[in-house]
């Protein structure tokens, strides 16, 4: 019955078609094709053109049913997209069995949905570039948020040998067994809960992720950005775990936002510290620890360094406490937290360590999976794509579009 309803329309359009190249098409024939749908396999009998300067041909209705190129429906492919961004794709082809008796080899179902979050991360980079020259102008979230964060890091996923060839890994045989693939998750912040604690807006959400450089990440973030509305929002704050590329991008895309080190990577490194001088400090460990926790809540960076250097260090000690003790100096102006708490602001990056486990650990780093770089990044654009869906049916309604003149 679907076939035959579709074929109603046998997609004839003239005697010439546009070919798409600026040639001309001609009618040749009416012919076949078969794709599959989520009632099963339809076949529709449609208008096939033929380009005698392009030697190709091509189907008018084809494109109509998004269906050019391709044997899978648009809502199948969908459907395919939801269960192999989710689960590994044998079980994602048994899912579509089991739940709408479609038989898909795993083999298919891995194809569909790399293609599918291929199209989807060229298309939002393309965006971002557009975004980014300022030659696409998109309108600001309307109401606007109080607070917009962006917080930012990365994870390795576990990549095939050719992936990591010639690249130098922490393994004991200096080789790199993974990429590390860089995420930045966007959200809101519009109120406090009843303690004076940040309260994170979740169907705010949107998240951005690339296995491509920092430099080529940063153009990412800031095309969000400017998506999110960044240059309108009274307080923008970018939040990260002390990386210099995190603050490179912050400061080269967003010189006006507050950069925030997460508190609790500050405090394992106050741990580290410690750990260093716990030859001198012996009983008095755990007092000192304390005091210098104290420290670092109220951002008292110096107090820290003076604590540390009252202790007279040398060789392999001295060396692992100045570099613990560099990472608090280096970014003093970035842990402020008792002012940063007066203000409002989240001082903690829970919600990308949560991205990097929920959206790349879970479905790309399981027992045995080695990946592709591409295919990698296919299954991430759709997972990001997932996890931003509250976000973008909200910016898309529509009070927040308008039309072009």
């Amino acid at each position: 019955m679907l076939g035959e309803m579709l074929s109603a329309d046998a997609g004839h359009r003239g005697p010439r078609v546009p070919c798409g190249h600026g040639h001309e098409a001609e009618f040749v024939s009416y012919r076949d094709k078969s794709f599959d749908t989520a009632l099963g396999l339809v076949t529709v009998s449609r208008a096939w053109y033929h380009c005698a300067e392009c030697g190709h041909g091509l189907a008018p209705r084809d494109a109509e049913l998004g269906v050019a190129g391709t044997s899978m429906s648009p809502g199948l492919a969908a459907m395919t997209d939801i269960a192999a961004a989710a689960v590994p794709f044998a079980r994602a082809a048994g899912l579509l069995d089991d739940l709408a008796g479609v038989q898909l080899t795993p083999k298919r179902a891995e194809r569909a949905a790399e293609a599918s979050g291929t199209a989807l991360a060229a298309a939002g980079r393309e965006r971002a570039r557009l975004t980014a020259a300022r030659r696409l102008v998109p309108l600001p979230p309307s109401p606007l948020p109080d607070k917009l964060y962006a917080v930012i890091d990365g994870t390795g996923v576990p990549v095939t040998p050719r992936e990591t060839a010639g690249r130098e890994g922490k393994g004991e045989d200096g080789r790199a067994r993974t990429r590390e693939v860089k995420l930045a998750v966007f959200f809101a912040q519009d109120r406090l809960d009843k303690d004076g604690y940040p309260v994170r807006d979740r169907a705010s959400t949107s998240v951005i992720a690339t296995f491509e450089p920092a430099s080529a990440f940063a153009d990412l973030v800031k095309a969000e950005g400017i998506r999110r509305g960044a240059d309108h929002i009274r307080q923008f704050t970018i939040l990260g775990d002390g990386a210099a590329w995190i603050w490179g991008i912050a400061t080269g895309k967003f010189p006006g936002a507050t950069q925030v080190v997460d508190l609790y990577h500050a405090r394992e490194h106050l741990h580290s510290l410690t750990k260093s001088l716990e030859f001198m400090l012996l009983d008095r460990r755990d007092q000192w620890l304390a005091a210098r926790l104290d420290d670092l809540d109220y951002g008292y960076i110096d107090g820290i360094a003076a604590a540390v250097r009252q202790y007279p260090l040398d060789g392999v000690k001295k060396d692992e406490a100045e570099k613990e003790l560099g990472y608090f100096l280096n970014n003093a102006p970035r842990m402020r937290y008792h002012w940063f708490r007066q203000c409002g602001l989240f001082t903690g990056s829970g919600v990308v360590e949560a991205g990097c486990k929920t959206i790349v650990g879970q479905r790309l780093k399981q027992s045995g999976m080695h990946w592709t770089v591409s295919g990698a990044d296919a299954i991430i654009a759709l997972r990001c794509h997932e996890a931003s869906s509250q976000w973008e049916a909200i910016c898309n309604s529509r009070h927040t579009q308008i039309h072009t003149a």
